[in-house]
């Protein structure tokens, strides 16, 4: 019933084990030393008896009632999609619902729908336009039997930063097809106070599609606070679709106890860990934006404010470069995880004296191939 997921048996264990980890998008501040209590998060302030579902529907500007916590977002995304797809069921079991992902896009928000039995077709997120997001491109591709189009901000894997306006038409596309708009936003808050995308409405900093009409964001403390170790998410969507998701997160785990206090404290603190992180990304994003301009046998784009980017080697394939890579104990994710097999995914979320010195070490991989000639 449920498919595997290629990319992610492929990356376990790779980015303890690489002395360079490129493969890491979190913006992690420290190696993990085993205490219990994250280094970000030592020292702090326990907050008052504010639930965390509160804190975060505070920072949504939504009601309670339209959000649901989640043991990361992983699983708001598998809710999400399990929601809308029942929602949308009809009784004639020959017509399978239909799911739009972005293409190229992250694996699980592609094959995990399959699991609930939608059909899972693809809207395309165009390479020599930078990968926007186009919700004419959804509107030309719903069916029937649309239920839901899934998409990230930014995107995932080129660094896209979308504004609220175009998530907006995207989320009307859908809902003139009866269906919904899933926005995976865990990446949103990556951005810069001069980002064209990041409008006014705002949640951890960055841009949102909370409060659209028939959409349902998804975030988490995983990415942007480096707090992947709590597994704490969440997903701010409509009514009718938050309370189906509430039913059905009863077949899974809920969020650990120790994980919801340690993200109250989060979330409590979150204009100061919000500065931190910051500057984390600011300096790797021009550690990336250097690398990119000073190796002529690269190409591709990296994106205002990303620290992460889907790159090519002019004489290589995205399994050559990250094969030639991992020789060197250097970890890059190969492009065709996200349907680009020409290319691969390069992400800066580890200090950036790390990552400084791991792109030094790649410096060499990239002119391997030219030697070879």
């Amino acid at each position: 019933m449920f498919p595997t997921l290629p990319y992610l048996e492929w990356i376990d264990g790779r980015t303890e084990a690489a002395e360079h980890d490129f493969g890491s998008s979190d913006l992690r501040s420290s190696a993990d030393d085993g205490a219990v209590v994250p280094e970000p998060l030592r020292g702090r302030s326990v907050p008052d008896d504010t639930s965390l579902r509160a804190r975060v529907a505070a920072e949504y500007d939504a009601d309670e009632e339209n959000v649901l916590v989640t043991a990361g977002a992983t699983q708001a995304n598998f809710l999400a999609a399990a929601a809308a797809i029942d929602l949308a069921s009809t009784p004639d079991a020959d017509r399978r619902p239909q799911v739009l992902a972005e293409k190229p896009g992250y694996q699980p928000l592609v094959v995990t729908p399959e699991a609930f039995g939608a059909r899972v077709d693809r809207f395309l997120r165009p390479d020599e336009e930078g990968f926007p997001l186009d919700p004419n491109r959804i509107s030309n591709a719903v069916s029937d039997a649309f239920a839901l189009a899934v998409a990230t901000n930014r995107h995932n894997p080129s660094g896209n930063l979308s504004d609220r306006e175009t998530v907006a038409e995207a989320a009307r596309a859908c809902g003139d097809a009866d269906g919904y708009l899933l926005v995976d936003e865990v990446y949103a808050p990556y951005v810069r106070d001069d980002d064209e995308g990041a409008s006014s409405v705002r949640a951890f900093g960055g841009p949102t599609g909370a409060g659209l009409p028939n959409t349902v964001v998804t975030g988490s403390l995983t990415k942007f606070y480096g707090l992947g170790g709590l597994r704490v998410g969440w997903l701010i969507g409509p009514t009718e679709l938050v309370e189906r998701a509430r039913e059905v997160a009863y077949h899974l785990s809920p969020v650990a106890e120790p994980s919801r206090r340690l993200a109250r404290r989060a979330v409590h603190d979150a204009s100061e860990l919000t500065a931190s992180a910051r500057d984390h990304l600011a300096e790797n994003h021009e550690l990336l934006e250097s690398f990119l301009a000073d190796h002529e046998a690269l190409s591709g784009r990296v994106h205002s404010g990303s620290p992460f980017a889907l790159l090519s080697h002019a004489d290589a394939t995205g399994d050559e470069f990250a094969a030639a890579a991992w020789d060197r104990d250097i970890l890059v994710v190969p492009g065709r995880f996200f349907n680009r097999p020409d290319h691969f995914r390069l992400a800066l979320g580890r200090p950036p004296e790390e990552m400084a010195a791991g792109l030094d070490a790649l410096s060499e991989v990239v002119e391997s191939f030219a030697e070879s000639e």
